[in-house]
């Protein structure tokens, strides 16, 4: 749990957009997830060229890459790829990098994939970018820029807090595991390799970041097998949820982590109540705990 300095930071961000205008809590929630993402985005490749540089090898598989990118054909939008970068456009004029973030950026990001039909692409497709003025953008940007966002422990309790704000028990109809009952979880079912693991209600994908995360840390020298790498990245796990804004945010969690193609989608779990043996997904026994697995 975050405390101090850090969640009066978290806490600045949130009623900067809340004031500016956005009052939706999910959708507070989404536009600082898209900002987060770009961030990330930017720093896992310094730290992947910084690598490259220390070794003296080419960097492969660049999200940014030289020269011209082009944003779309019709109508035809193109612009250098140093300018999609945060370490760059974070030092625009607000006026300048709120436009280069509308046309460029955010544009750019819901791409990512090279045009392959995958849960990133699926669930960015009709994502809007909303932050309503440039005064707005400059103090957000700022406010995440403040933050350590290398440290892993700090940035799942900054998700968590923020998280917090929209699951109050009922509200919005999102609840979440604490990150530590998570792990605790996670460590006592040991995953593998061997394994593919499903979270059938997933949210914000936290049971399988933590699973990932687990697997990449316990099992580091199997996973520099290409066929390991790949089943990691591609069909080891699996979520389903019912909300679209947590499938968008859970598909950006788990791409920043490594896992570019999880199953990730749309489902219902569909159960048959205890009592009328009906198949429902709203039954009023279901809630009271009487009912059994379709």
């Amino acid at each position: 749990m975050i405390t101090g300095e850090l969640r009066s930071k978290v806490d600045s961000i949130w009623d900067t957009i809340w004031t500016g205008g956005i009052t939706s809590p999910i959708t507070v929630l989404e536009q600082i997830t898209y900002l987060m993402f770009m961030k990330l985005l930017d720093d896992n490749q310094l730290k992947a060229e910084a690598n490259a540089s220390i070794l003296g090898v080419p960097l492969k598989n660049k999200v940014f890459k030289e020269g011209v990118c082009v944003i779309s054909e019709t109508p035809h939008v193109e612009t250098d790829y140093r300018n999609l970068r945060w370490n760059v456009f974070h030092n625009f004029e607000p006026g300048e990098m709120l436009q280069n973030i509308q046309t460029y950026v955010f544009p750019f990001i819901k791409t990512i994939g090279e045009g392959k039909d995958t849960a990133f692409s699926r669930y960015m497709k009709d994502t809007v970018f909303l932050i309503p003025t440039a005064k707005v953008l400059a103090k957000v940007v700022d406010g995440i820029d403040s933050m350590d966002m290398n440290n892993k422990d700090i940035m799942g309790d900054v998700y968590e807090y923020l998280l917090g704000k929209i699951a109050a028990a009922g509200e919005n109809g999102q609840f979440r595991t604490p990150r530590h009952i998570i792990n605790m979880m996670v460590e006592l079912m040991q995953p593998t390799l061997s394994d593919r693991i499903l979270d059938p209600a997933m949210g914000s994908a936290g049971f399988l970041l933590s699973a990932a995360n687990y697997v990449s840390g316990h099992q580091k020298n199997e996973l520099m097998k290409t066929e390991n790498l790949k089943y990691y990245k591609k069909e080891m796990f699996s979520g389903f949820d019912t909300d679209q804004s947590m499938l968008r945010i859970g598909a950006m969690n788990m791409m920043l982590h490594g896992v570019e193609d999880p199953n990730i989608r749309y489902a219902v779990q569909w159960i048959r109540c205890g009592i009328c043996f009906r198949e429902t997904v709203t039954c009023v026994p279901k809630r009271i705990g009487r009912w059994v697995p379709a």
